[in-house]
Order: structure tokens, then sequence, then C-alpha cells
């Protein structure tokens, strides 16, 4: 892990980063309460994913990002992150993840870049904008067509 810039936001996502291995080692969506990553996200928390990704769309709020994990677990048999750079300013930051992940529908295993821009706000993450390099890569990978991923903006708590 490599960082760069200001503090403001950066404890914030380290700790979130090692809740999220904690959460995913106490058994990840589904298993572990959503709970552990919680304190790290902003009550209305607007994750925006790639309407061409298998979990694609607009996930809000505490709930939302519960789905958005559950929806994670559903494409992917394992998501590891292998290496990240973290720049953050003030409550602006960016992170690029380099990522192996295998799908469950194919068995590929794949490995991308994705960048991350995130918001922070009162010393939680407020908004999320990942890209990915080669979104048709991951979609071909996962067995998914295109059309919406199963997050499609369906409001906080929906």
């Amino acid at each position: 892990m490599t960082t760069t810039g200001s503090a403001d936001s950066l404890p914030v996502l380290t700790g979130m980063y090692a809740a999220e291995a904690r959460y995913l080692a106490a058994g990840g969506p589904g298993r572990a309460s959503f709970d552990l990553l919680a304190p790290y996200f902003s009550p209305d928390v607007v994750l925006h994913q790639a309407p061409a990704l298998p979990y694609g769309g607009t996930w809000r709020g505490h709930d939302g990002m519960a789905r958005f994990f559950l929806a994670m677990s559903a494409v992917w048999d394992s998501f590891d992150l292998v290496d990240q750079r973290f720049l953050a300013t003030g409550g602006t930051a960016v992170v690029h993840t380099r990522v192996r992940a295998r799908a469950r529908a194919s068995g590929l295993v794949l490995e991308f870049p994705i960048l991350q821009t995130l918001t922070v706000h009162e010393g939680r993450i407020a908004e999320v904008w990942p890209f990915y390099w080669d979104t048709a890569e991951i979609a071909e990978a996962c067995g998914h067509t295109s059309g919406q991923g199963a997050g499609q903006d369906t409001g906080q708590g929906a």
C-alpha cells in the first residue's frame, strides 16, 4: 500500500479497507454483519457502479451498500485487492487498486485495475465512483448481458 497527500480522508479509507478484510474473513456478505463496515460509510452514502457491470447502478445508504456486497459476492468467487495506492487531499481521495478476481459464472481469473474517487465528509465515506478499465471484459467473464446491473437507483434502504 502506497499513500500520498493530506491526512483527512486517509484514516477513514485505511480503516474501511481493514474493516472490509475483517468482514470478508468473518464470512462476508450473507454471513458477516455489515455493522463491521457501517462506521466508515455515511448513512446516506452513494455508490455509483458502471451500468454495464452485473452489479451496476447506484447503491444508496447502508442498506444499499449491504445489498451491493451481496451482489458482488454472487458474481465473484474471489475478489482480492492485490495492491493499493492512495492519494488523499482533504475530503477527496483517489484509490488505485489492482484486483485479482475469479468469476463464479465462468471460473475465469481476471486481473484488472480499478480507480475510485471517494468523498469523505465528517469522517465517513459519503460518495464513491469506481472506474474500471474494461467493463465489457468483466461483464463477459461474469456471464452478464447488456443492460442495467442489479443496483439500479432504488433509493436509500429500498
